[in-house]
């Protein structure tokens, strides 16, 4: 594990490089697009769900897992992106193949290869940058699969009900342990502290917690 990471950090440090990002399109318009100015209840896509579900969670293939169904989840990166955005600097998002298109293959981001491979579970998969690093946002449509390839790898993830986030850089961790995003650990080591929560995750032997391994 290296100091800049997440502790992992296996999966957070695959073919990253402290490079400028390049991205085409932004969203600095999207920190107004989450905030809902016409008075409506209805909750943004990426909310917390405000009491526990029985069954599958909509837009995600799965049961729900640990801290009681509250985990956040998104109905698309965009979504996600907005976010994401609250806690650290989440701009000038792309698609998964924009991104890669424009990076040689040293300096992409997480999840080139496993986006294509059904094995994983994910839907979709974006990428926006903050000031230094590239942050991978990943929709999952079954999260036990998800979960059992994080397993097979030995790497750790912040994860919501459906969705996935892969930050870089220290700031960025920190930032996002502040968030309703659950860390995500098959370590048999992981040993948080007492005052923090861990709860078993869907895959044997791994668990989320809100205590954020640096």
């Amino acid at each position: 594990m290296t100091g800049d990471t997440m502790g992992i950090r296996r999966a957070l440090t695959v073919g990253i490089t402290l490079v400028a990002l390049t991205a085409v399109t932004g969203c600095e318009d999207d920190d107004s697009a989450a905030a809902d100015t016409t008075g409506a209840t209805t909750a943004p896509s990426w909310a917390r769900t405000t009491e526990p579900a029985t069954g599958s969670v909509s837009g995600a293939g799965t049961t729900e897992q640990g801290f009681d169904g509250a985990l956040p989840e998104a109905t698309d990166t965009t979504a996600l992106a907005r976010y994401v955005d609250l806690y650290t600097s989440c701009k000038e998002v792309e698609t998964g193949d924009a991104y890669d298109a424009g990076h040689d293959g040293s300096a992409t981001a997480w999840g080139t290869e496993e986006a294509a491979d059904p094995a994983w579970g994910i839907t979709d998969r974006a990428v926006c940058k903050d000031f230094t690093y590239p942050i991978a946002l990943l929709t999952v449509s079954d999260m036990t699969k998800f979960e059992t390839q994080a397993k097979a790898s030995g790497d750790e993830f912040a994860v919501g009900e459906n969705i996935v986030v892969v930050p870089v850089g220290d700031d960025q961790v920190e930032a996002l342990s502040h968030s309703e995003l659950a860390f995500f650990t098959c370590d048999e080591d992981f040993a948080p502290p007492s005052d923090y929560r861990t709860e078993s995750a869907l895959v044997d032997g791994c668990v989320l917690s809100d205590y954020w391994e640096s």
